[in-house]
């Protein structure tokens, strides 16, 4: 099955409707302690911007002033550990979660992990997930059809590493598409496989390329935090009612488009308030 190429033209009508914020969708994304809850902030702000009618943030007690001191429309509900998260779950509005960007590698982050996969909520596990993924072959076992799992090229080797070594260093799309849906076949779960080729496959066998190449070129993304901007938006995407593949390959397009937008001296901060123009260029 050849891969289908991400053009401007596949991405589904991302306008907003009218409704209620709760219409929209609640995403709540998880952050780790003080002095890690920038990248956690990045994600919210992205999923804001995307179009999500509410995002929370779940703090540690100890980084609730430091995260309280940066966020305004972002909210703030505090997380001792995972029976704080079990219990705030209980309100269904929360419909998408993000986990992973600066949550830390502590017992709470893994236990917060659990409770993620636990819920069956639609989710993006990036960064600090999946290193606890890789080291914990039981909570792997958690993932679910709904679960969009964002590695770069060494995340994915410790996921996968037989199927990365099998993959090699061929820089070629062929073996990385080919990897790319061993991995979600694997886990059931979507595999957005990061680089300057992005591929995203669902466990079906369902596969999609996106090249940052030629016209589409961003290299301004080499920048620390655009991953975790790219979380936020795919969460973003998932609580607005968009399906696991779907968001994450709309929300591919949309990173890149920003990064290209803003050009040369991009820094992290700066791909959520791009958004807006992006957005607004797709209008018909």
């Amino acid at each position: 099955m050849t891969p289908h190429t991400i053009t401007r033209e596949d991405l589904p009508d991302l306008a907003k409707r009218t409704g209620h914020k709760f219409d929209h969708g609640h995403v709540l994304v998880l952050s780790g302690g003080p002095g890690r809850t920038g990248a956690a902030r990045l994600a919210a702000r992205a999923a804001l911007r995307v179009g999500a009618g509410l995002v929370t943030l779940g703090v540690s007690p100890s980084a609730q002033l430091e995260v309280s001191m940066q966020v305004t429309a972002v909210m703030l509900h505090r997380l001792k550990g995972a029976g704080d998260l079990a219990a705030l779950l209980e309100d269904k509005r929360l419909n998408a979660l993000c986990a992973g960007p600066g949550l830390g590698l502590d017992r709470r982050a893994a236990d917060l992990v659990h409770t993620v996969l636990d819920s069956g909520r639609a989710c993006v596990l990036d960064a600090d997930a999946l290193t606890l993924l890789s080291r914990d072959p039981a909570l792997r076992t958690r993932l679910h059809d709904r679960c969009v799992l964002t590695p770069h090229g060494g995340e994915f080797a410790r996921l996968f590493p037989d199927i990365a070594a099998a993959c090699g260093d061929n820089p070629a799309v062929g073996p990385k598409v080919t990897a790319t849906r061993d991995a979600a076949a694997r886990i059931g779960a979507v595999v957005l496989f990061k680089g300057v080729d992005t591929v995203i496959a669902s466990p079906d066998g369902e596969c999609a390329v996106h090249s940052a190449r030629e016209e589409r070129a961003a290299p301004w993304l080499a920048t620390a935090g655009a991953g975790d901007v790219l979380a936020g938006i795919i969460s973003g995407l998932l609580a607005r009612g968009f399906g696991p593949a779907e968001a994450a390959k709309a929300a591919t397009w949309l990173h890149v488009s920003c990064a290209i937008n803003f050009g040369p001296g991009l820094i992290a901060e700066d791909l959520p308030d791009v958004l807006p123009a992006v957005l607004r260029d797709l209008a018909p």
